[in-house]
């Protein structure tokens, strides 16, 4: 593909150049920059609801800008034909999802009637929620798939009170075909991720040159190029951060499933051991009570309440 052709392609994806503050909560992802961008965005809910808007700014961004849960900003947040979305880009699967929602739902719907009275007899519209996760981590999971708020409840029923659904969306390369063809920066997206892990997949390099290969491939095959070229530290940097952010989680999985194996092991080991004390206990019960021992004498001599002495001769096997 030419030069021309790939500052063609790559024009819609520009993104204004700015410098991203960082925070010990929270660091902004790549994701994020690219659909901040109103005509990204646009084409993304083009895509998703099968519509060819072409008015960038009938959007209204209602993104929490300052709202953090669990170490995260709500990714984005628009109106749009009178529904709100809330957008979200994870890389990690997170069947917590429903939850953090309804934390973020709350904040808009409060921010958007705060100047109204919730008491008055007058009913107040709110746009209806839609909640959206795009999925681009290294666990396999359908192409599309739904999470419920419900199935964190620990009493379950079949019809709750308070619902809410999640429609969850595999972003990775090869998946929702449909999806990408209609929408090109979310496809590049995906092929950029891809670049990535194969180059850090290949342990010969260290992250920073894997990532900055993967930038440097993008570039050349036209795959969110004037992004890339305008923005290339910048992205860099998040995707250094993206990926030990998903390593260090993967490693704190694995250590909470080894910690839960080893208390898994000791539990059933102290079990074992209480196992065969009770054992041993039934065999010098059942020689007492062959000799005519009372239970008082047998509780005494084994130094036991008469209670467990009573509890175990019911299941001596006396001879």
């Amino acid at each position: 593909m030419s030069k021309r052709k790939n500052a063609q392609r790559s024009r819609k994806y520009s993104v204004r150049n700015r410098t991203v503050k960082a925070t010990k909560k929270y660091k902004d992802t790549i994701f994020r920059m690219l659909f901040e961008n109103k005509e990204n965005l646009l084409s993304l809910y083009n895509a998703m609801n099968h519509k060819n808007y072409t008015d960038a700014d009938a959007l209204q961004v209602v993104t929490l800008e300052n709202s953090i849960y669990m170490g995260m900003k709500n990714d984005l947040a628009f109106i749009l034909d009178m529904n709100l979305y809330l957008y979200e880009h994870q890389s990690t699967y997170n069947p917590n999802m429903p939850l953090r929602d309804l934390f973020y739902i709350s904040n808009e719907y409060q921010k958007l009637v705060v100047q109204k009275s919730l008491y008055s007899s007058v009913l107040q519209k709110i746009p209806a929620p839609k909640f959206v996760v795009f999925y681009n981590g290294t666990k396999e999971i359908e192409d599309i798939s739904e999470f419920r708020l419900s199935s964190a409840y620990e009493c379950q029923t079949d019809d709750p009170d308070l619902e809410l659904r999640v429609t969850v969306l595999n972003v990775n390369e090869g998946h929702n075909q449909e999806l990408m063809e209609h929408c090109q920066t979310l496809k590049e997206y995906a092929q950029y991720v891809a670049k990535v892990r194969k180059y850090t997949s290949l342990g010969e390099l260290s992250l920073e040159e894997a990532v900055e290969c993967a930038v440097e491939e993008c570039i050349k095959e036209g795959i969110l190029a004037e992004f890339l070229i305008q923005n290339r530290a910048e992205v860099i940097s998040m995707s250094i951060f993206e990926y030990n952010k998903d390593e260090e989680e993967k490693k704190l999985r694995k250590a909470e499933f080894e910690a839960g194996r080893e208390a898994g092991i000791e539990e059933g080991r102290m079990a074992g051991l209480e196992e065969g004390r009770m054992e041993l206990l039934k065999q010098q019960i059942q020689r007492k009570l062959f000799k005519g021992k009372s239970i008082d004498e047998i509780a005494e001599e084994l130094e036991e309440s008469v209670t467990v002495i009573q509890n175990l001769i019911g299941e001596c096997e006396i001879k």
